[in-house]
């Protein structure tokens, strides 16, 4: 069962270090997890154990989906990859800026 989260909302991984800002994100119930565990707002208690492949996270970048939809501040780094509702959500590629002929 998902939750609805609001522009500003802190998540914290629940089996790392990671935590990350929603920026943008839809009115909808989702399940934001890192590491293979779901992400809880605020600070966790205690972490628990990883699950499945990891890439990490890190500080300072934006994370966004496919359609970009969705976006995403690390505000802290961690071992975890972030993922919605099962996808992995990547770095968010820089826009090219037009030529200054």
């Amino acid at each position: 069962m998902g939750q609805i989260y609001k522009p500003g909302t802190k998540l914290s991984s629940t089996v790392c270090k990671t935590q990350i800002m929603a920026l943008r994100v839809p009115a909808q119930e989702l399940i934001i997890s890192c590491g293979g565990a779901p992400m809880q707002i605020g600070d966790p208690p205690e972490l628990g154990e990883m699950q499945g492949e990891n890439s990490g996270t890190l500080v300072g970048k934006r994370y966004t989906d496919a359609d970009e939809t969705m976006e995403f501040l690390c505000t802290r780094g961690g071992e975890g990859t972030v993922s919605v509702e099962g996808y992995v959500i990547d770095i968010k590629a820089a826009k090219k800026l037009p030529s200054s002929d």
